[in-house]
């Protein structure tokens, strides 16, 4: 009677096991950056994103049998153009099956991506665009933010440069739609903390190599802080000629809207020596990042941008989300995704934030010190400030999003 029962009880289960399975739509996970990979962003992005990438699928395929061989990833470029975007995001998603877009870089093409990720309801995580548009006003149901976003590099540096005494700024920022979106988001941080702008703020063309006559204007207008939110290598033509024009040492100090590893790279720490930034993970944080770092340092060849390292986490993020739903239906991995805390060797204190898909997490201010003071090749930062995830990023009672569901759309 005994037996009976458990033989019973064995088939009565055997069902639910079964449908416990992993179901894979083409029997595999398709991983797909679409991103700069060889313009202006590329060294930002690019190849190293791509490792980084590979390092997190290998990781984890490693970790979980069930997924071996079946996890891929490959990269198209963008060439930072929204028109392009759409077109290689509709080809990923329909022609090669693409599960998730990811990385990206460069706004303009973040919100295209995105809305062609919301037409055919499959995913998009991005971590290298800044504009805050993908989680507020033009946020969908398909669509996550990782990494950083232009209110919290504005609320980071806005507000501790102007507290700390930098009152009086004037700015430039590229004429598109990231630049734009940092320029309004900053200016009202540094309005709400006591500053003021001491001219309206200039759009500069983009992509720009000649920076002078916005140069010789900060001069002439003497403000305590020049912020510059160019990205990538229109930031360091900016950087090369703040310098060359010695704003530096007539004490016009820079507040630098987003800042990569690989700007002070290209021009050597010295020349961004002073500089504050606002930035979501460095290297040498502690531990954990700089054992990750050395090992995308060996497979590389140098060390990582923060969004070399937020595609490795958003990767894994997103994997491990597939391996709860057991699924890579986009719907079934969307509520994996949603609400979930974690952290890892990128996020700290991290959680996916159900109402506008915005990823939370601590972010740091940072100087960047001199070459003098630098224990190895990389050692950029001083860290002054951490900025708690829960006050770091655009608050819910600010928000414009307005979540919609495959349901209701």
């Amino acid at each position: 009677m005994k037996t009976s029962r458990i033989l019973i009880a064995l088939l009565c289960a055997a069902p639910a096991a079964f449908a416990q399975k992993l179901q894979l739509s083409g029997d595999a996970v398709k991983i797909g950056l679409l991103t700069d990979m060889n313009g202006v962003y590329s060294a930002i992005s690019g190849p190293g994103a791509l490792k980084s990438a590979e390092m997190a699928a290998d990781d984890f395929m490693k970790a979980n049998k069930d997924f071996a061989g079946k996890v891929s990833v490959i990269a198209v470029d963008h060439q930072n153009k929204a028109d392009i975007a759409t077109n290689k995001a509709n080809e990923m998603f329909e022609r090669q099956e693409i599960d998730l877009i990811t990385d990206n870089v460069n706004s303009a093409t973040a919100l295209a991506i995105a809305s062609v990720t919301q037409q055919r309801n499959k995913l998009f995580i991005n971590t290298g665009a800044g504009t805050s548009q993908l989680t507020n006003e033009n946020c969908n149901h398909n669509t996550f933010h990782y990494a950083y976003d232009n209110y919290m590099l504005a609320n980071g540096t806005g507000t501790a440069v102007t507290k700390q005494g930098g009152k009086t700024w004037y700015m430039i920022y590229p004429n598109y739609a990231f630049g734009q979106n940092l320029e309004r988001q900053m200016r009202a941080a540094v309005e709400k903390a006591g500053g003021k702008i001491v001219a309206p703020s200039d759009a500069t063309p983009f992509p720009n190599t000649d920076f002078s006559t916005f140069i010789l204007k900060a001069q002439s207008l003497k403000p305590q802080i020049f912020g510059t939110m160019q990205a990538g290598a229109d930031l360091v033509n900016v950087v090369k000629q703040y310098n060359e024009f010695g704003l530096k040492k007539q004490g016009i100090g820079l507040a630098i809207g987003l800042l990569f590893e690989s700007d002070v790279a290209a021009l050597g720490q010295d020349a961004y020596e002073g500089a504050t930034a606002t930035v979501p993970w460095f290297w040498n944080l502690d531990k954990k990042a700089t054992d990750w770092t050395r090992r995308f340092e060996k497979e590389v060849g140098h060390k990582p941008s923060f969004d070399q390292a937020a595609v490795y986490s958003a990767v894994t993020t997103y994997l491990d989300a597939v391996k709860r739903a057991k699924t890579d239906d986009p719907e079934k991995v969307i509520a994996a995704l949603e609400g979930h805390g974690f952290n890892d060797f990128f996020a700290h204190n991290a959680t996916i934030r159900k109402e506008d898909h915005r990823v939370i997490l601590d972010v740091y201010q940072v100087k960047v010190k001199p070459k003098k003071d630098a224990k190895e090749e990389g050692d950029y930062y001083t860290k002054i400030n951490t900025t708690s995830a829960k006050d770091a990023f655009t608050p819910l009672s600010e928000s414009k999003c307005k979540m919609a569901t495959t349901a209701s759309r």
